[in-house]
């Protein structure tokens, strides 16, 4: 009888260091009947020694494109752009089910090659996602804002003017904003998504480090009030947005008048239709961690982060969580046609690969029977 293979691969991003998969939720695979195979990594947080001593079966980075077909590949972050036919399931954020750049592309190479996708974004139970990086990209996120306006305020040496690193833990992101908070002021800051994952992980450091709070949840996000909005020294937005809403922030917002300075985006989805803060269109970057916007006079201006891996920052603890959120839903993946979390991310899958064929013209090959 074939084992199921559970395949973790090296990550294509030069800055992704998380992992999805630990040596101890490896191990649990294993014993019940999986062969995990890991692929080598120099930048993955956890050492490949960690992998191996437990049994995994260790093989190049690289190498899931010569995969047997039954071998479900898991990651993070976007695939290389070879092989150009893809015959496995991949499990990762593949950010294609919104019309992002390059989706059509993305699925295509999928329906063409009859693999599938199960997008971790739509691991869906009782209509919420299961598994989320979202407390540790709001903390994160919230940090990297929190330290800039304290730049700001200061007007010296900004912290987000040098290329990112990774934190090796917590404590460390503290003092980097404990030592930027020299001019004794407290911020203003509003979070919009403020019950989800990301929002409690916002405001978790936020109050840590004195800021004054408001929060927002969906119904303040129906009609937006602008004037309250720009009134905060920093907003983050946590939403996450599966259907048109409102703009929460225009250019022509950007008045003299306006009291905002200071945005982290870290739902951070520019390329979509649904992108509620339409400043921006490109994520930034751990080498350029912001981007300043110009309001309509020039005289107002407002810094931008907008970086879409910001939990790689800290990326022990933030694999920590994940990877304990995904394994009971690895474990099941043997029996995933009969389980409604992976049902729910397969259905996904094929309702965008429809809407590709049916309002795109796309006449390639549907998801091919397996």
């Amino acid at each position: 009888m074939t084992k199921n293979i559970i395949w973790l691969r090296h990550e294509f991003r030069a800055t992704e260091r998380r992992t999805p998969l630990l040596p101890s939720g490896a191990k649990a695979l294993i014993n019940e009947g999986y062969d995990v195979v890991v692929e080598r990594s120099d930048k993955r947080i956890i050492e490949d020694a960690q992998f191996a001593a437990i049994g995994c079966r260790m093989v190049g980075a690289g190498s899931w494109a010569k995969a047997p077909k039954n071998a479900v590949i898991l990651g993070l972050k976007e695939l290389p752009d070879k092989p150009e036919h893809l015959k496995n399931t991949h499990i990762y954020f593949a950010h294609a089910y919104k019309e992002q750049s390059g989706w059509q592309d993305l699925l295509t190479r999928f329906t063409t090659g009859g693999g599938d996708l199960l997008d971790i974004e739509y691991m869906v139970k009782d209509g919420k996602r299961v598994v989320a990086f979202g407390y540790w990209a709001g903390y994160m996120g919230a940090a990297l804002a929190l330290t800039h306006w304290n730049n700001q305020q200061s007007g010296g040496k900004r912290y987000l003017d040098s290329s990112l690193h990774p934190f090796d833990n917590a404590a460390l992101l503290d003092k980097t904003i404990q030592k930027s908070a020299v001019s004794g002021k407290k911020p203003r800051v509003l979070i919009i998504g403020a019950g989800g994952r990301c929002g409690k992980g916002a405001k978790e450091i936020l109050t840590q480090h004195g800021a004054n709070i408001t929060c927002w949840g969906r119904d303040k996000t129906r009609q937006i009030d602008r004037t309250a909005l720009l009134d905060h020294d920093i907003l983050i937005n946590c939403a996450f947005i599966m259907d048109d809403v409102p703009t929460f922030l225009r250019r022509k917002d950007l008045t003299e008048k306006a009291r905002l300075s200071v945005v982290a985006d870290i739902s951070c989805d520019p390329f979509s239709a649904f992108n509620p803060i339409p400043l921006y269109h490109d994520t930034t970057s751990w080498d350029k961690p912001y981007i300043t916007i110009d309001g309509p006079s020039g005289r107002k201006t407002v810094d931008i982060i907008a970086i879409d891996n910001l939990p790689s920052l800290l990326p022990r603890e933030a694999s920590m969580e994940f990877s304990e959120l995904l394994l009971p839903h690895l474990m099941t993946l043997k029996d995933r046609d009969s389980d409604p979390v992976w049902a729910s991310a397969r259905h996904s899958f094929d309702k965008a690969v429809c809407l590709m064929d049916t309002e795109y013209g796309k006449t390639d090959k549907i998801h091919a029977v397996k």
